[in-house]
């Protein structure tokens, strides 16, 4: 549990909606002194009334990842105001799906941009006022996508498998400074990224029925509606997750969510990629004419 006289200071980034604003919640309600940032006006507006309705020590922010001047800002504001940063929780992320031949250079920059420099900025700007105080505890939220990689998923699970490997590195090199790094692996949960993933990938499923990929749109589409359907793990189950890791003294470095998310994990250790490759082309109807 946080000290109640001096709680621990949470920054989550992507915090206005979906798993973050779910962790914001939850753990304002524990006691945290959370910011909870974003870059909507509108969705920071109406977290804030809903916070002050229930009188939780939360407040959004401001911050948009992909801009250094965003993330100092949002940074230096909450030292000033609190004094330091307990936990960082790098949530922000999107997906763009689409094949990877047909996808624009500009959008796997933006996908990139988002899901690994926006972390890397972010934990940049926290990490010297962390190490000072030998404390600290960073939170990746990665993907089953992280781990695997789906038809039309390119883009979306290599910013993941690269956020893997950073947190990877980074849980060594922050060792001395007792700094845990911690990787939250959800699988398919409802939210609204799925809508946002939907319109910017509205571009390439227009021209997908001429495209010579048709199938694999057709299948890999199936499959995540499939998933969709059939996803009973909600965003406050993923909280819970990111509360254990936060306030358990020695987490594991990755935490699987959702049962998709853990039997993926069971089978990278004993499947072979042949294996793996077959089970995805069936589960997304992937063959050869």
């Amino acid at each position: 549990m946080p000290n109640r006289i001096s709680p621990k200071v949470v920054l989550i980034t992507g915090a206005t909606d979906g798993l973050g604003k779910a962790a914001a919640i939850l753990l304002a309600e524990r006691g945290y002194r959370v910011y909870a940032a974003g870059r909507s006006p509108e969705k920071r507006a109406q977290l804030d009334q809903f916070a002050k309705s229930r009188n939780l020590p939360l407040q959004s922010l401001e911050l948009d990842v992909t801009s250094d001047a965003s993330v100092h800002t949002a940074v230096e504001k909450i030292r000033s105001e609190a004094g330091q940063i307990d936990v960082l929780i790098n949530n922000a992320g999107l997906g763009y799906m689409a094949v990877i031949e047909e996808l624009k250079m500009e959008d796997f920059r933006s996908q990139f941009e988002t899901n690994v420099f926006g972390v890397l900025r972010v934990t940049q700007a926290v990490l010297p006022h962390m190490r000072e105080r030998r404390s600290g505890r960073i939170l990746m939220i990665s993907s089953v996508a992280g781990l695997v990689s789906p038809p039309t998923y390119g883009a979306y699970s290599s910013s993941k498998h690269a956020l893997e490997g950073l947190s990877n590195s980074l849980r060594l090199e922050l060792y001395p400074f007792n700094i845990e790094v911690v990787l939250i692996e959800p699988g398919y949960i409802v939210t609204n990224f799925q809508q946002t993933a939907s319109e910017l990938a509205k571009p390439y499923a227009d021209a997908s029925k001429s495209s010579p990929y048709a199938k694999i749109y057709s299948g890999a589409w199936s499959g995540a509606n499939k998933g969709r359907g059939s996803s009973k793990t909600t965003p406050e189950d993923c909280a819970r997750v990111m509360l254990h890791a936060i306030e358990t003294s020695s987490p594991n470095p990755r935490y699987g969510v959702t049962p998709l998310a853990r039997t993926v994990k069971f089978g990278k250790r004993f499947l072979t990629d042949k294996m793996l490759d077959s089970i995805l082309r069936k589960k997304y109807g992937v063959t050869r004419d």
